[in-house]
């Protein structure tokens, strides 16, 4: 198994990243403040006004380390990497199975049952937590609506079809999210799924948690050399990382969910930290995008059995569990795509 390496997140304004050596140089009005040998990175993410020298591209570059930009709120800008070394036998069965109706059905269906699974799993829990206190009822009431749809997901033979049934499942399911958060409900509620922009605290938050989720899903399918724009479930656009979004799917209810009602009912974010733009857009100030970060970068390092390699990995290595195991479907050695599924 590939070892889990560190994403370098460069918040600070005006910050400048450097080479040095086989180091990576952090700076600050030409104060170093953190150096990073490059093995230990697998990528670079920069937030708003902070440049990457030439030098340090190269380095990244060479390295196999991607660099990525993002605004200071979290929207992807670009990305810089080095040379493709995916194996183009895997991209073409990849490629392949895409333009087959019958093969991305069964491929979509699979991402499908794992992201409804886990967002049951989601309720389930925070009924559990909840006991006999309010909302639990709604919580229970969603999750055996998941459960319906878990059941007719094996017969549905169309990704139309499986699209449907994962927007009625969706629906469900954010429907009953608001009685999953537990304290200061006046700043921190959920009516609706709201993208771009986000137009509430916790949509800001789980859009944020959904980028690096993005981010890191996209880097370990080209680390085993597909191609992370070419989807089953969320077919081609100009731009879009279909098969990053597709894996995504089934680790977003726990990498993503449930890290963000943890840090809201936890108070580890507060209201303070959140503003609202005179378009109606909601952002995370810096410091609540640290505390953010922190938060990710540590529930990547606990570990948990894959429940289908039966084996301990960090929670950090599902996105590439998962990317190894569809590059193994797709090359012929399983006879189908085991999904993600969260106990």
């Amino acid at each position: 198994m590939r070892k889990l390496l560190n994403t370098l997140y460069v918040t600070t304004q005006g910050a400048w990243v450097a080479k040095d050596g086989q180091t990576v140089v952090v700076r600050v009005e030409k104060e170093d403040r953190l150096r990073v040998p490059i093995h230990t990175l697998a990528s670079l993410v920069c937030f708003g006004n902070v440049g990457v020298s030439p030098p340090a591209m190269g380095l990244c570059a060479e390295s196999g380390v991607a660099v990525s930009f993002l605004t200071e709120h979290g929207r992807f800008l670009a990305r810089v990497e080095g040379p493709v070394s995916g194996n183009v036998l895997l991209r073409r069965a990849q490629y392949r199975r895409a333009d087959d109706g019958a093969g991305s059905a069964a491929m979509a269906r699979a991402v499908v049952m794992g992201e409804v699974a886990n967002s049951r799993a989601v309720l389930l829990r925070g009924a559990r937590e909840r006991g006999e206190g309010a909302g639990s009822a709604e919580m229970l009431s969603a999750a055996a609506r998941l459960g319906q749809t878990l059941g007719e997901l094996p017969g549905v033979d169309s990704v139309d079809r499986v699209r449907g049934l994962e927007g009625d499942a969706a629906r469900a399911y954010f429907g009953a999210f608001d009685h999953l958060i537990e304290v200061a409900k006046d700043a921190f509620f959920f009516h609706e799924r709201s993208r771009r922009p986000p137009l509430d605290n916790m949509n800001a938050l789980l859009s944020f948690l959904y980028t690096l989720l993005v981010h890191d899903v996209r880097a370990a399918l080209e680390t085993v050399g597909l191609d992370p724009a070419v989807g089953f479930l969320h077919r081609d656009r100009p731009g879009r990382p279909g098969l990053a979004l597709d894996l995504m799917e089934e680790l977003r209810p726990l990498l993503g969910e449930r890290l963000a009602l943890t840090l809201v009912n936890r108070q580890q974010v507060r209201a303070e930290g959140f503003q609202k733009t005179e378009s109606g857009a909601v952002t995370m100030d810096d410091a609540t995008r640290k505390t953010v970060l922190v938060a990710y970068q540590t529930r990547k390092q606990d570990e948990m059995t894959h429940p289908f390699l039966e084996e301990k990995l960090p929670v950090g290595m599902l996105a590439y569990a998962q990317a190894l195991l569809l590059a193994r479907h797709l090359r012929g050695d399983l006879d189908g795509y085991p999904p993600f599924f969260w106990k």
